[in-house]
């Protein structure tokens, strides 16, 4: 875990360190994967519960309470839910969502997995993203697979903007175009 040390910090580092030591204890990385990725879906199509998690008026009892019953709703037991609930207890609810994305880091990194995030002009037919998931492999080298989320923003006009960890390469018309005309003002 020495290693992994360095992908995650701070106090959501730290907790997800924990509950990924647990998991990974248990054999039961993917199901806590699982269960945080039910979770980060109800925050995010639900603003009553970005509110829930936020809001220090709650008090730990009435947020463990709240957890309890969304968990079974969700059917999110076990070592997510007991997690899940503790971190209410201890006033940390307000940092899920980074605690959620440090475990996610853990949970790629041992499995050799990178995310690239892709924003297109337009949809990208399944052989370009199938071929820009063996490029990016490539480019990470080290037998890793890459998971590719491709957004479609047409307001880049052509190109692409890739994301890929901490890396950013800004591929795209728009902002060549913005380049070209800063250059053409310095000259002129």
């Amino acid at each position: 875990m020495a290693q992994e040390t360095t992908i995650v910090s701070g106090m959501a580092g730290r907790y997800a360190q924990a509950l990924y030591a647990l998991a990974h204890e248990r054999g039961a990385t993917e199901q806590v994967a699982a269960d945080l990725s039910t979770f980060s879906a109800l925050i995010a199509e639900s603003s009553d519960l970005q509110r829930f998690i936020k809001s220090p008026v709650f008090s730990a009892e009435d947020q463990v309470k709240a957890l309890t019953a969304l968990l079974a709703q969700a059917g999110i037991a076990g070592i997510s839910a007991n997690f899940l609930k503790l971190v209410a207890a201890k006033r940390r609810l307000f940092a899920i969502t980074d605690m959620i994305a440090d475990y996610r880091k853990l949970h790629d990194f041992a499995k050799g997995l990178a995310r690239a995030e892709v924003t297109v002009a337009e949809p990208l037919k399944d052989e370009h993203v199938s071929a820009l998931k063996a490029a990016l492999a490539e480019l990470m080298g080290g037998g890793k697979s890459v998971e590719v989320a491709v957004k479609v923003d047409p307001t880049i006009l052509g190109g692409l903007i890739v994301r890929l960890g901490s890396r950013m390469v800004d591929g795209s018309l728009k902002t060549k175009l913005t380049m070209l005309r800063t250059r053409m003002k310095e000259v002129g």
